[in-house]
């Protein structure tokens, strides 16, 4: 019964630059997502016990096509989507400044990761979310600049 040498067997499964096991790679990965639109909602500060205070307000962003044959731009019906994201600031200052500033309707330009969790409902049911996490937000309209009352 033959057995192979457990760094054979590792090879299999890690990508690497040549048969020694002392120069393995790690391969990199990015998780990074951009997004133009509007506010939906004025955001909210909420903070669960022994967890950092977040901001959440929804953005809106909308695609637009021309459906029928034409290419040309004359003819067709011109078809919007709009779809709701779900943004979370944790960065403190950030954080407090989008609080502060920021209003539904609002023009705003957001940098950040998409994060997929998951939470159980005021009815015990669990439920899936989507959010992103900001890591960048640049107000765009003068609408996003009022301070709250």
């Amino acid at each position: 019964m033959w057995r192979r040498p457990a760094w054979q067997v590792l090879r299999q499964f890690v990508r690497h630059d040549s048969d020694t096991v002392t120069s393995l790679v790690l391969e990199r990965s990015m998780n990074r997502v951009q997004l133009l639109g509007r506010v939906g909602q004025d955001p909210i500060m909420r903070q669960v016990e022994g967890k950092n205070p977040v901001t959440i307000f929804s953005l809106a962003t909308n695609e637009m096509w021309r459906t029928g044959d034409s290419e040309v731009g004359q003819g067709g019906d011109i078809s919007q989507k709009t779809t709701w994201h779900r943004i979370s600031v944790f960065r403190p200052g950030l954080r407090d400044v989008t609080y502060q500033y920021v209003r539904k309707g609002a023009r705003i330009y957001v940098e950040g990761k998409i994060d997929y969790g998951e939470y159980t409902d005021k009815n015990n049911v669990r439920r899936q979310a989507t959010t992103i996490i900001a890591d960048n937000v640049i107000f765009l309209s003068d609408g996003s600049m009022k301070e709250k009352v």
